[in-house]
């Protein structure tokens, strides 16, 4: 035998030459042309040090050697072919992977109950992790398959290595204290300017639509207060006169929940944006990945919007 190692693109002409004792015939299997098969059948000859295949009065046929090696040719095409074509399969419910998603504080507020619900129902032995990164992050996040699925809005992520699914469409509104001096009526756009305001500047990306569209308008806020941090806006509404614009679904959430402060609509109409799912093209046709996109697309879109339009 030869010292180099074997051409395993060698093997399927060695069993198509035991399949059909014929070079035009096993050139007609591959689907390739006579020579090309002869040419293959010279270097097995040359690797082995062996004719391999002989014509006698019945056609082709094989040597001691070739019969020799043919048994583990057939099973290592098998195996190739088997494992190539096996397609992996995802069990939800025997799982005990732990789901990776990019969400903002206001995405862990939209998105988080209801997965935690469905996976108590479908996926019980799985876990979820809430990540908050930066764009940049969330890009290599994805990448490298840390993070499995990126919810919310998410601007960045629209270059070739990413899918995206719309789920569903999201506006802004004010909120303040109970009992605020400008409560009881519908706010006008000279109120809404002159008012003190707590601005979110948070690593979410959807606050940065509102301070554009704000900015194009030549509408200036004073912000009295800016914060990284939506949770603590409650708080800080009830013993304030301060107003916030900040997502609807956020709004409505702590209304809620809080009865010290209220909803008001804005005096002008904001713009909207829309709450996605991003994933890497990597990891598209990952059977774990599908089933999580699924999940989302099945809780999140126009038609089970939870949220008061």
């Amino acid at each position: 035998m030869s010292d180099t190692a074997l051409d395993l693109n060698l093997i399927p002409y060695l069993v198509a030459m035991e399949d059909t004792r014929n070079v035009s015939r096993a050139a007609e299997q591959l689907g390739v042309s006579q020579p090309r098969v002869s040419t293959a059948l010279g270097r097995l000859r040359e690797y082995f040090d062996d004719p391999l295949f002989v014509r006698t009065s019945k056609g082709m046929e094989p040597t001691p050697r070739a019969l020799a090696i043919l048994p583990a040719a057939r099973d290592a095409l098998l195996r190739i072919e088997k494992g190539m074509l096996d397609v992996q399969e995802f069990h939800p419910a025997t799982s005990t992977h732990t789901f990776s998603i990019a969400l903002s504080d206001v995405g862990e507020i939209v998105f988080l109950p209801r997965l935690l619900q469905l996976f108590a129902a479908r996926a019980p032995h799985a876990n979820l992790r809430s990540v908050s990164l930066s764009p940049s992050q969330v890009e290599r996040g994805l990448e490298s398959g840390d993070v499995d699925l990126a919810v919310g809005y998410f601007p960045d992520l629209s270059g070739n290595n990413f899918f995206q699914q719309r789920l569903f469409t999201h506006r802004f509104i004010c909120l303040m204290r109970t009992g605020h001096p400008l409560s009881g009526a519908p706010l006008t756009l000279p109120q809404y300017v002159a008012s003190g305001h707590a601005v979110v500047r948070a690593e979410g990306r959807s606050q940065e639509v509102l301070e554009q569209f704000l900015a194009k308008k030549r509408i200036k806020r004073r912000a009295v207060l800016e914060t990284p941090h939506f949770m603590s806006l409650p708080f800080i509404l009830a013993r304030t006169d301060l107003l916030a614009t900040v997502p609807h679904a956020i709004g409505f959430a702590y209304v809620s929940e809080h009865a010290s402060i209220t909803l008001v609509e804005p005096p002008l109409p904001l713009p909207r944006f829309d709450l996605r799912q991003h994933w890497h093209r990597k990891f598209h046709n990952d059977p774990r990945g599908t089933w999580l996109r699924g999940v989302v697309a099945e809780l999140f879109n126009d038609a089970l919007d939870e949220w008061p339009k």
